[in-house]
């Protein structure tokens, strides 16, 4: 049975009330995205008179994508000059969305995306307003959930927009587009028309909404609200099952430019949670979880499921995954590959390791002989093919054979310090000083070395 447009306007409006109330009781300063188009009017319209009443105070920002000339000119004037028509105050902004699209390798519409709410967030901080609204409705939300489902994705993308997140309040995400068009015929709103919305092939949101949304609707009249309605309950459990995941990523290792964990704590990981638990793994790196797919998951789980040392894959933005010590390892660094010098009583961080040159022991570390003659003590990373004579060894051996007699893996290899007097190798740690540098005595210079460790980064 069909439903005459507006009929549920008085409770979707409450429910945006209650969301707004919920998150100001006592009132606040709202920024509206307002495009001129019947939407985003209408979103303004609402707050405007309702929020004036009740401790709301109203501001539209306007964005010029600079997309559709002399139109997207117009759209700006027809939104300042309502503005000033009711005394809403109104900022505006501007930028060459096509020069920021090619130079980032962005679509048009995510290069829109990206200039639109920087320029809303950057004007919310300097302005000082309590949040963002934008005037999502509940066909916006439908359209997103099925674009997702043919693009593949989880569950997060079948929750669709989210409600509330980042400064951001959508309060009409779950009123039916042809309830606003009612409530914008009851108060004579003005609007403005987008005409690329009316091309099915401008972009796929486009397709969607004008060709499978009708055929929708012919099953069943309240398909839009049905699948924000799903959408809606899917957030809530992603919601859960976010709090569940982030339990388990307090037991990853933070540093810059590296993420670990080991392959014991993602054992315990429900297989059914392993792919948000590894995906938080890219948002601790960050490197953000863009164009992170399915494929590249499933990849990660052979890897840890392998349980090889020195195996690795490498994956999009940059980051390499590889297994060294029981540990799933992601990474954005690259292994240390420039001489540091070291320079007495000043700690050095270097790839795991920070390093301090003592003239007595302390800690653990690297003992060598004194001697005035030094000039210059550095770190470099461990040259495979480099020799070292051990006290008690017969003769040099190379770095690569002491490594593999100790079962030290390429990956651990590659990180190793390699300590240097005067551009001589006089010590790797974890295998030794050579014979030439050992301290005589109790005189010796002391490089303190302090390993990150799962310790060290409050693991549990």
């Amino acid at each position: 049975m069909n439903r005459k447009p507006g009929a549920d306007m008085a409770n979707e409006l409450a429910a945006a009330r209650e969301l707004l109330h919920r998150c100001f009781p006592m009132g606040g300063r709202m920024l509206c995205a307002v495009s001129g188009g019947l939407d985003s009017m209408c979103l303004l319209h609402f707050l405007d008179t309702w929020g004036r009443a009740n401790g709301f105070f109203a501001a539209a920002a306007h964005f010029n994508h600079h997309l559709r000339g002399e139109r997207a000119d117009r759209d700006q004037r027809f939104v300042e000059d309502w503005c000033a028509s009711r005394r809403i105050p109104c900022f505006t902004g501007e930028g060459d969305t096509r020069t920021l699209a090619e130079a980032e390798g962005l679509s048009l519409e995510e290069a829109a995306r990206k200039l639109r709410y920087g320029f809303l967030q950057e004007t919310a901080r300097r302005e000082e307003f309590d949040a963002v609204l934008t005037a999502h409705h509940a066909d916006d939300n439908a359209e997103t959930v099925l674009l997702n489902l043919v693009r593949g994705t989880g569950l997060r993308g079948l929750a669709g927009i989210p409600r509330q997140r980042d400064g951001i309040l959508r309060p009409f995400l779950e009123i039916p587009r042809e309830d606003l068009a009612a409530y914008a015929a009851a108060h004579a709103l003005p609007h403005v028309e987008d005409e690329t919305n009316a091309d099915p092939d401008a972009a796929a949101r486009n397709l969607v909404r004008l060709q499978v949304m009708p055929l929708l609707r012919r099953l069943n009249s309240r398909a839009a609200e049905h699948v924000a309605q799903a959408a809606a309950r899917l957030a809530e459990m992603d919601t859960g099952l976010s709090d569940l995941t982030e339990r388990y990523l307090r037991r990853a290792g933070v540093q810059p430019g590296r993420v670990t964990i080991s392959l014991a704590a993602l054992a315990e990981v429900p297989a059914f949670l392993r792919p948000r638990v590894l995906l938080g793994l890219f948002d601790l790196l960050g490197a953000g979880r863009k164009d992170i797919g399915a494929a590249h998951l499933e990849a990660l789980e052979r890897l840890c499921a392998s349980h090889g040392n020195d195996a690795r894959i490498s994956l999009p933005h940059g980051v390499t995954a590889r297994i060294a010590a029981s540990r799933l390892m992601l990474e954005t660094l690259e292994t240390p590959a420039s001489r540091a010098e070291l320079v007495k009583n000043c700690p050095l961080c270097w790839g795991d390791y920070t390093l301090t040159l003592l003239d007595c022991r302390k800690g653990t570390g690297l003992a060598l002989r004194s001697g005035p003659e030094w000039e210059h003590v550095s770190v470099a990373p461990c040259d495979p093919g480099a020799r070292l004579t051990l006290s008690g060894a017969q003769g040099a051996r190379s770095v690569k054979r002491l490594c593999l007699d100790r079962r030290i893996t390429l990956g651990e290899r590659e990180q190793l310090p390699a300590i240097y007097v005067d551009g001589q190798l006089a010590a790797v740690w974890r295998l030794g000083v050579d014979e030439e540098f050992l301290p005589v005595g109790t005189d010796c210079r002391f490089i303190q070395i302090i390993e990150e460790t799962e310790e060290s980064n409050h693991e549990k």
